[in-house]
């Protein structure tokens, strides 16, 4: 369905939920028409979240909301990130990408990039202990989740001679104030020669190239984790945790009801802490055997 012009998604059974499509890489003009024309769709949304841009992060009012975080890196120059927002370690890591060979590059989307993108999907089914989604996807599939937003889009490559090993999708809001890190990802197989830093360094240059002051790399921390490895790795090349407002507006009583209850968090804020880690570990095990037990899936459409 479309909201002010945009594409939003519903998701849920018993509670519905709505927010954009490109939540948290496209934004509202005016929320308050967009919530109007929720209110007269002969859709049943029981709730609808959404967020703002960074310059607008004063809360409103008029709207419930809860904070959220964002993982965000101020940018000026590529100078001012290299000497002044990393540390010595992370310089490094960039610079073993290039020892070792690797060649950063801004590069189209075509056929040749989206090959190389399922290579990197179907290296391995899983990735930090879980079944990798992406994994075993036919290029038909790569092509069109890839090829969202391409007006706002820039791709990165990291090269190992002509093979693709990484890659990072940076998606622009309308104004360019700021760009998201839509995807960001290289092979397992090509860790040691540090190929997301040396990504993470092209994204910055692209940002400064533009004019672009402010790139995001999703959250900074997720759920009940508060600081975990990959957060540490954002904090490494430059990102701070920045809260956010994130507005839940129900649009029935049952919206009403479940946000006042917080039943838009789902099942997971009701386990205990130390169960859900039990939880993760049963899953990283699971995900191992069925990695050792499956085989490589074709790449062709």
């Amino acid at each position: 369905m479309k909201v002010c012009g945009k594409e939003a998604r519903i998701k849920g059974q018993l509670i519905r939920i709505a927010k954009l499509a490109g939540d948290g890489y496209e934004f509202l003009k005016d929320p308050d028409a967009a919530v109007e024309s929720l209110r007269e769709s002969r859709e049943r949304i029981d709730l609808f979240t959404f967020t703002r841009e960074l310059s607008k992060t004063s809360p409103i009012s008029k709207y419930p909301m809860e904070w959220d975080n964002m993982a965000v890196l101020s940018v000026s120059t590529f100078d001012e990130w290299w000497t002044k927002q990393i540390n010595d370690k992370t310089r490094n890591m960039i610079r073993r990408a290039g020892k070792k060979n690797v060649t950063i590059l801004e590069i189209p989307f075509d056929d040749a990039l989206v090959k190389g993108i399922s290579t990197i999907y179907n290296e391995c089914p899983t990735r930090q202990g879980k079944p990798f989604w992406h994994y075993g996807k036919n290029l038909d599939t790569v092509r069109k989740e890839n090829g969202t937003y391409l007006e706002q889009s820039v791709f990165i490559g990291a090269y190992l001679g002509s093979d693709l090993i990484g890659f990072a999708k940076l998606v622009s809001d309308d104004d360019r104030g700021q760009a998201s890190l839509m995807q960001i990802l290289s092979m397992i197989q090509h860790r040691d020669k540090a190929p997301t830093n040396a990504l993470i360094a092209q994204a910055v240059r692209s940002c400064a190239q533009r004019g672009i002051t402010n790139l995001v790399y999703a959250a900074f921390a997720y759920g009940e984790k508060q600081q975990d490895s990959l957060s540490d790795f954002k904090q490494h090349n430059g990102f701070k945790r920045i809260e956010i407002p994130r507005y839940y507006v129900p649009l029935t009583n049952l919206g009403k009801l479940a946000f006042r209850l917080g039943w838009h968090r789902g099942f997971k804020g009701y386990i205990p802490k130390p169960v859900f880690a039990q939880l993760r570990n049963v899953r990283s095990l699971w995900a191992s055997c069925r990695f050792q037990a499956g085989k490589q899936p074709s790449n062709q459409s």
